[in-house]
């Protein structure tokens, strides 16, 4: 059996702040058996439906999900 390394999940967080910064971003490679997909989860508390995104935050979330998006795409072309 082969073992490869991949990172599936990116926080993205205000500088100084911890991992679990109510503030913080968590993008994910996720598969729930029907093939991969990206979640984008916000800490933010009092976020009920859908979620917030900083101006500020947008252009590093973007190029995150791209990443993401292009690593499900290479995976699934050398399969």
């Amino acid at each position: 059996m082969k073992y490869e390394s991949r990172i599936t999940r990116v926080s993205i967080i205000p500088k100084g702040e911890p991992i679990f910064s109510q503030h913080g971003y968590h993008i994910e490679i996720d598969d729930e058996a029907a093939g991969e997909f990206v979640s984008v989860k916000y800490e933010d508390q009092g976020a009920k439906d859908g979620m917030e995104i900083d101006p500020e935050v947008w252009p590093i979330l973007r190029e995150t999900i791209d990443a993401m998006f292009a690593d499900i795409k290479q995976r699934e072309e050398s399969l």
